[in-house]
């Protein structure tokens, strides 16, 4: 579970904003979701098991190991720019775009990811108390759903007003596309969270 954790964690920094999928529609609103949040969901179904099982305490830790781990991810993306290359490689500008992308992203991620699996770990505890360690599926989804709805929103207002790298349509008003990005992303999170609640009682 930690592995995969971590993995996630690796792939949605280093994919991060590399490209945005249209999912589908809602009426006239596209599902836009960047590729990078595409196996996000997996980590909320990790801390709920970890906590459901081994506890408050190994799944805060956990989430501690996983800042560690974007620290790692943009230390070795910073060395790879600094250090000298080869002259005329052919994956350069490549690896500088993708560079270019994940360090503006990364912060937005991070302050995301940190405000969004403690409030999933402490409200996954708070249902487990409130319900007398009964209803499964109501720390589950109760702490997923609420938790990915803070993911999404911060990282979406962050990558905007901080990092500045959202593809926003400069001719159009700019809140009425961010809250299609936060409403897009929170629908695709919040269907995969419900979708996990089998695989959670199965695994549980």
């Amino acid at each position: 579970l930690a592995g995969l954790f971590l993995g996630t964690l690796a792939m949605l920094n280093i994919l991060g904003l590399t490209r945005f999928l249209q999912l589908g529609m809602i009426g006239p609103w596209p599902i836009i979701v960047a590729v990078g949040a595409l196996p996000y969901p997996l980590t909320f179904l990790c801390t709920d098991l970890i906590s459901e099982i081994w506890g408050e305490e190994r799944a805060s830790q956990l989430v501690w190991v996983g800042l560690l781990d974007n620290g790692w991810i943009v230390l070795i993306l910073w060395l790879g720019g600094v250090l000298p290359g080869v002259a005329g490689a052919p994956g350069d500008a490549t690896f500088f775009e993708m560079r270019r992308l994940a360090f503006g992203a990364v912060g937005a991620s991070m302050a995301a990811y940190l405000a969004a699996q403690f409030t999933d770990v402490r409200l996954f505890h708070f249902c487990k108390r409130f319900s007398g360690g009964k209803a499964l599926w109501l720390r589950n989804n109760g702490s997923t759903l609420v938790s990915q709805l803070v993911d999404t929103s911060a990282v979406v207002l962050i990558s905007h007003y901080a990092a500045h790298v959202l593809p926003l349509r400069p001719e159009l008003p700019v809140a009425p596309q961010l809250l299609s990005f936060i409403a897009s992303g929170y629908l695709f999170k919040a269907l995969a969270a419900l979708a996990d609640t089998l695989p959670f009682y199965g695994l549980t």
